[in-house]
């Protein structure tokens, strides 16, 4: 089972590694081992760039989002399916999009790039979400790619009107009894009046039905999202949170970002434009979104920062590690890599750190700022509502590591930075992914750089 699991995890990283360009430069290399070459794929050159892929943990199938088609593939990288997602007659400034009413923007062949791909295990299905339309998404089914639904007639099903690849994030709450929970955090590109930044969707049993993608709950006053206020442009014209990652772990729902910050260097009277990388944190059952806080993160070795996030991963600390961490060995454990710096996100420096952050530990520092916040500690101290700098209310209760909100003192932001603890860095070849898993006791990461390594 351990090494069902690890070829799962492996076949994943290679894949994506090998996958991130239409023709990969490791396939034109001599193979690493002469008896054990990389196995690759590649796609239709003319369709540009692969975007996103999952693998079905139960069968090995690796599904891959690439621009205009999605792929379903062997495990040893066979096509077995094909579906077409494009191109079609677009224009990004149609909101509504012209499927639904009329748009006088000039309609051209338009590319479908894939912008989430995720499983739907309990409804054997493949959530693939694309750029066109202002963001709809496919409901396809496992075995065939067959479309199952494409809702696009309420507002609620155009997720996000991002054309890039990467900016947007999903992470699926199974229920039993019950319809699953979606999820949803996005860039906004300066269009908060359309699209929250992130919210909870209704996952339906029937891929047809009325009600999917719908806000868990939404009325004239309280909705199961987060909006960027418009204010927050008049200060930071370009601001936007991007999403690096998402899980679940307990009864929380977790996101990583990077979101730009104005601050006054010391010394200086003027402010600069930096980016600060966050962990952001949500209760599963928060239909309210009142348990909304954010944390920031990073990483120092030698007096080098590294703040600009690049890539994370969930895993368990595995025993030997727990040991050293003084922690359990199913604790969660984060693996993070960021770069050198924190003030130029889209070029960062070569110079990357992996880190490692116990996920208790966050969830402590975030239980500490809830009840300092409740004591009337303090303002809210989020950068996108500096606007309004709210002061912290004051309530007499008693909030322990599961509590979620109240309509008060939300959203939350904390000020001081949880740092993690550097285990490598990399100094000329940037580290853009990380996976991690326990084999044997032995926590394990792989990492991929910039120029196509692969270090174990």
């Amino acid at each position: 089972l351990i090494m069902s699991l690890a070829m799962w995890k492996w076949t994943c990283l290679v894949s994506h590694l090998l996958l991130s360009t239409t023709v990969s430069p490791l396939s034109r290399q001599q193979p690493l081992h002469p008896k054990r070459p990389f196995i690759t794929f590649t796609g239709d050159q003319a369709e540009g760039n692969f975007n996103h892929l999952v693998v079905d943990e139960r069968t090995g199938h690796i599904y891959l989002g690439a621009v205009n088609r999605i792929y379903k593939l062997s495990s040893d990288l066979k096509v077995l399916v094909t579906h077409q997602t494009g191109p079609d007659e677009d224009n990004p400034k149609c909101y509504p999009p012209r499927i639904v009413q009329t748009c006088n923007e000039p309609l051209t062949p338009t590319n479908n790039i894939n912008k989430m791909l995720l499983i739907d295990y309990k409804e054997n299905r493949l959530i693939a979400c694309g750029s066109l339309y202002q963001g709809i998404c496919k409901l396809l089914r496992l075995d065939d790619l067959f479309k199952l639904g494409e809702p696009f007639h309420k507002k609620e099903h155009y997720l996000s009107g991002v054309n890039e690849s990467g900016s947007v994030f999903g992470v699926i709450v199974s229920y039993s009894n019950m319809d699953d929970k979606l999820f949803i955090a996005t860039a906004v590109d300066g269009k908060p009046e359309y699209f929250p930044t992130i919210s909870s969707r209704k996952l339906t049993k029937n891929s047809e039905a009325d009600g999917m993608f719908a806000y868990v709950f939404h009325d004239e006053f309280v909705a199961s999202m987060i909006k960027i206020p418009s204010d927050t442009f008049t200060i930071i014209p370009d601001f936007d949170i991007y999403y690096i990652y998402g899980f679940s772990s307990g009864n929380f729902v977790y996101f990583l970002t990077l979101q730009p910050e104005m601050i006054s260097p010391p010394g200086s009277t003027t402010k600069e434009q930096v980016y600060t990388s966050k962990l952001v944190r949500l209760c599963k059952e928060d239909t309210a979104f009142n348990s909304y806080v954010e944390v920031p993160i990073g990483c120092e070795k030698n007096g080098v920062e590294y703040r600009l996030l690049q890539a994370a991963y969930l895993s368990k600390a595995g025993a030997i590690l727990a040991r050293s961490l003084g922690v359990g060995p199913e604790d969660d454990i984060l693996f993070t890599v960021f770069s050198k710096g924190q003030k130029r996100k889209m070029k960062s420096l070569d110079e990357s750190a992996l880190c490692i952050f116990v996920l208790k530990k966050i969830n402590d520092r975030i239980k500490d700022r809830l009840q300092s916040c409740y004591r009337g500690e303090g303002t809210l101290d989020l950068a996108w509502l500096k606007v309004k700098d709210i002061p912290c209310s004051s309530a007499l209760l008693t909030i322990d590591d599961n509590f979620c909100g109240l309509d008060m003192n939300a959203p939350l932001g904390v000020s001081s930075m949880v740092r993690g603890l550097p285990i490598f860095t990399e100094d000329g070849d940037r580290m853009t992914s990380v996976i991690a898993y326990v084999y044997k006791n032995h926590s394990l990461a792989f990492v991929g750089t910039k120029s196509g390594k692969l270090k174990k």
